[in-house]
């Protein structure tokens, strides 16, 4: 396996600033559509270095989508308009597709896309990652911030942004033995293990056995709220 090639990771973090700061973002989108899928796929060797770069390309591309190209749901998820390594992507392509390992949308963590191309494919993570789901920004209200995901601290982030958004979003009924958390969750269950997986994270996080405790997702806010950036 080659080594991971740093200046990919760099580059989706510099994008991923300037749309932040409002810097022109035009020459380092050239920079990342020139480059070659083997130097993408090769040069992105290992987990760590696809949920860096591509956790980083999802966030800075929904702002971008949103608000330089006007885009709005359900197209500004399914549109083709991320241009890396000579290629379009979509919003759905970088999530389901790449971070998910080509899951389908819809089939809550248990079924593959079975239409996944080659491509999205080879640049796939080996292993899903249930802490994506808490670093992927999508300009609504119950979305978690955004983060800017460094390769060398990316288990630590995510981690921590875990943590964040799981204690802020989970309440617990003692007395009628109830769990009410996000929406996230109960969406692609299948990625957290299904209930008994979700209730063993929720369990460790607050330090509990909740093994016959029920889950209820709560409604997810889609209210708009753009440049959610976490204060680091």
């Amino acid at each position: 396996m080659q080594p991971t090639n740093l200046r990919l990771v760099e580059l989706s973090e510099q994008l991923l600033l300037f749309v932040k700061t409002k810097k022109e973002t035009q020459p380092i989108e050239k920079e990342i559509f020139n480059l070659s899928t083997d130097i993408l796929k090769d040069g992105l060797s290992d987990d760590n270095a696809k949920k860096t770069f591509w956790i980083n390309i999802y966030n800075a591309y929904y702002q971008l989508l949103y608000t330089r190209e006007q885009k709005r749901k359900p197209e500004i998820f399914t549109a083709k308009l991320i241009p890396i390594a000579n290629t379009h992507f979509s919003l759905d392509d970088v999530e389901h597709g790449i971070l998910r390992k080509y899951s389908w949308k819809y089939g809550l963590g248990y079924v593959k896309n079975i239409f996944a191309s080659s491509l999205i494919k080879k640049l796939a993570v080996e292993t899903i990652d249930y802490r994506i789901h808490f670093a992927l920004n999508c300009g609504a209200k119950s979305c978690p911030p955004i983060a800017f995901y460094r390769y060398e601290k990316i288990n630590e982030q995510l981690e921590k942004v875990t943590r964040s958004f799981l204690l802020a979003e989970t309440e617990i009924d003692q007395v009628k033995k109830q769990i009410y958390t996000s929406k996230i969750l109960g969406w692609f269950k299948g990625d957290f293990g299904g209930k008994k997986g979700i209730k063993n994270i929720l369990g460790n996080l607050f330090n509990q056995n909740l093994k016959d405790y029920t889950i209820s997702f709560k409604e997810y806010n889609w209210e708009a709220q753009m440049e959610n950036f976490l204060t680091e």
